[in-house]
């Protein structure tokens, strides 16, 4: 057989898995599901934030429905590859995404040809987990405020620069630049330990990193935390203050990660997915799993999670455009 009858056979395959899915979601009473097993798809390596939410959910919701859920990593391709996967697959709510801000709302403001819709071809569960970020800059750089970085910049120009390991790290530096008008140069790295090692080595002038990985470096005074961009602060790093804190209203800043399920997923099966993870996050031991990564709990409804990711698509997409920031 040809390569192009395999290719015809393959898509004739996955259209008739995909209408056979949607017909036994149609058919499938919402009380009885789910009858088998389930799977959260995680469009990133195992170990990051995505990764420990979905676990946790995971476990959760297989001890309420009484069946196995199964965890599949698929990284790649800036989180698409993932997201991809699920678009895909049929919608019957046997298949779910778990996917940051990043895959949902700011792919869509960079990428000129992306291969999925965040509002047309998934529908929200809901919101698990907000998390925010922390302003650090580099020991070369004589900065113990915001506004002295600011300061610093200004008068600097051609010493001032920013890194990250994402296009997420860029946008957060470009909304900086343009609430401040400090003028930092965007230089981007392959790995977050890469970004790391050249903030602590002077190389990086200021950088936004994840909170988790930045507090040791952050308490072993290797890199200076300026300003979180969560509203309150944190309990792991209570000396530093808000961007609100900082003068910068505008920078409260949180990502989130949440559930989402292929478009035309039939709603009443929405709901109890919905309803479950809203119970999830209530619980004391989830919340004291979240509480130690400087995760907060959400869990809202279908409605308001959309609501959220039309927001944040919007805010991303005007960040963007203004910086001219596109990959091809």
């Amino acid at each position: 057989m040809t390569s192009t009858c395999w290719r015809a056979l393959g898509a004739s395959i996955l259209a008739a898995s995909l209408i056979t899915g949607a017909a036994h979601a149609q058919t499938e009473d919402a009380k009885s599901f789910p009858s088998r097993p389930m799977r959260i798809v995680v469009p990133a390596a195992p170990g990051g934030v995505n990764d420990i939410l979905a676990r946790l959910v995971g476990q959760k919701m297989s001890e309420t429905f009484g069946q196995p859920v199964v965890i599949e990593n698929k990284p790649g391709a800036a989180t698409i590859l993932g997201a991809e996967t699920v678009a895909r697959s049929a919608p019957d709510g046997y298949t779910m995404l778990i996917a940051p801000t990043a895959t949902m709302a700011i792919n869509p403001a960079v990428y000129s040809k992306l291969s999925y819709s965040p509002q047309k071809d998934f529908t929200p569960i809901s919101a698990v987990a907000t998390y925010p970020y922390v302003l650090t800059a580099s020991k070369v750089v004589p900065a113990k405020t915001v506004q002295d970085l600011i300061d610093f910049a200004k008068a600097n120009p051609d010493k001032s620069n920013a890194g990250g390991a994402s296009v997420t790290f860029q946008l957060l530096a470009e909304l900086f630049k343009a609430k401040t008008g400090a003028p930092i140069l965007y230089i981007p790295y392959k790995g977050a330990n890469d970004a790391n090692l050249a903030l602590i080595a002077g190389q990086l002038t200021v950088s936004f990193l994840d909170v988790g990985p930045a507090t040791p470096n952050i308490k072993a005074g290797t890199i200076t935390a300026l300003a979180v961009t969560s509203p309150q602060r944190l309990a792991s790093l209570p000396d530093v203050p808000t961007m609100a804190e900082s003068g910068l209203k505008d920078m409260t800043v949180e990502s989130w990660a949440g559930l989402f399920v292929p478009a035309a997923t039939p709603a009443p099966i929405v709901k109890k997915l919905q309803d479950e993870v809203m119970r999830i996050v209530r619980l004391p031991d989830f919340q004291e799993k979240l509480k130690a990564q400087e995760l907060k709990p959400l869990g809202n409804s279908s409605a308001d999670f959309g609501a959220m990711l039309a927001k944040d698509i919007a805010l991303w997409a005007d960040v963007a455009r203004t910086a001219n920031v596109k990959v091809d």
